[in-house]
């Protein structure tokens, strides 16, 4: 089987090597210098089992910016591309999807299309109506940055979504779920088929949900703080009910990263005429907690009554083992805070520039502690606890 993967962010690289100890697998990006670290067998993305696999085992990979030559031979063309959230659309930017789609069906109509990135519910329906190409399906990806090859090895389920009235699209997408279990380590996975409108929808509930947990245990602590009490016993307590369970449970500064924040808001457009009440408070709930952590801050930096107060931002990334700090809580923090005028500087190892918005980046930790008067920090490490007097987070158990 032939296979061509776009995008080697998270999703396309984890697929990659999945697909790829058993297929040959042309990998896609536009970005030459992903491409070029990927044929050297250097990950592009900070993922220690993808980096495992492409040094140590036997891999038909490739890598390339030429996208056309390698859809021409493929049997499938998986597309894994950013689908950002337009605000002003109150839609995803799905361009780059149909970019592909477009390109795919001009040099190769005979290929199977499956859409990994994350569209609005009932985008793949319409896709095929305005395309006039029925070769198109929809698989949600269930993967956590830094952990997204084990997610492919141990996959929680495999859902796939196409016209189950079409016998050619329903073989193809078994033949999918086959090459996927074929190189998972965990055989035993539960598989669905279903509608793609159904499988969309999968995707934009499933992550709401854990959204909807976030800003729950964040709703937790903020009145715990509030009120004086101990989140942490809390927590515990609440937690050790089996049916709500001890995870995703660890307070922090908001939801982020690059799926939960647009997810949600996709997910709540899509319930236009629809009647809802809970999903607009998770998106509200979320603001709420980042407003609530600025006035905290502002009140341990006994602002304004001290003017040369200067807020340190320790790390800008959304969780523990991840490099990603699209829409994390931090920037929308530190966005609240330039907006009152507050002197602000950064630590981020892996910003190269010297300023992030008004802000600069100081590369030198000691430094960095040295000139800060307060340290945010949405997650603790050891490298910051010689200053714990000055450091305010609510990461409570130290994980996540």
């Amino acid at each position: 089987m032939k296979f061509t993967v776009v995008g080697i962010g998270y999703v396309g690289l984890s697929l990659s090597v999945l697909l790829s100890q058993h297929h040959d697998v042309a990998a896609v990006d536009v970005v030459k210098e992903k491409v070029d670290l990927l044929n050297n067998k250097i990950s592009p993305i900070r993922d220690k089992e993808i980096e495992s696999y492409l040094v140590n085992k036997k891999l038909n990979l490739i890598a390339t910016t030429d996208a056309e030559t390698a859809y021409i031979n493929s049997d499938f063309v998986i597309i894994a591309t950013p689908t950002n959230y337009d605000p002003d659309k109150d839609y995803f930017d799905t361009s780059s999807v149909e970019n592909v789609v477009d390109s795919v069906i001009k040099v190769n109509s005979k290929a199977v299309i499956i859409i990994k990135s994350t569209v609005p519910v009932g985008y793949t329906k319409d896709l095929i109506s305005k395309k006039h190409f029925k070769n198109i399906i929809f698989s949600p990806e269930f993967l956590r940055e830094g952990k997204a090859l084990y997610d492919n090895l141990y996959p929680s389920r495999i859902i796939v979504g196409t016209d189950l009235n079409d016998s050619f699209l329903t073989n193809k997408a078994n033949e999918f779920v086959n090459c996927l279990i074929e190189g998972a380590i965990k055989k035993d996975t539960p598989k669905l088929l279903m509608n793609s409108t159904e499988a969309e929808a999968v995707k934009l509930f499933a992550n709401t949900y854990l959204a909807l947990r976030v800003a729950y245990f964040n709703e937790l602590d903020t009145y715990s703080e509030v009120r004086g009490l101990n989140t942490s016993s809390i927590i515990k307590g609440v937690c050790l009910d089996p049916r709500i369970g001890d995870f995703y449970n660890n307070p922090s500064f908001g939801y982020g990263g690059y799926c939960l924040p647009k997810d949600t808001k996709q997910l709540l457009a899509n319930f236009k005429d629809v009647p809802e009440n809970l999903i607009r408070a998770i998106v509200e709930s979320n603001r709420t907690r980042k407003d609530f952590i600025v006035e905290r801050v502002l009140e341990l930096a006994d602002y304004p009554y001290k003017k040369d107060v200067i807020i340190g931002i320790y790390r800008l990334t959304m969780k523990s083992g991840s490099d990603n700090f699209r829409q994390s809580s931090a920037l929308g923090i530190m966005k609240r805070l330039e907006e009152k005028g507050i002197s602000i500087i950064v630590y981020e190892p892996s910003l190269k520039d010297s300023k992030i918005y008004t802000a600069d980046v100081i590369p030198n930790l000691s430094e960095f502690k040295s000139m800060a008067s307060v340290i945010i920090a949405n997650r603790v490490t050891e490298e910051i606890m010689d200053v714990k007097e000055k450091v305010y987070s609510r990461d409570i158990f130290f994980r996540d």
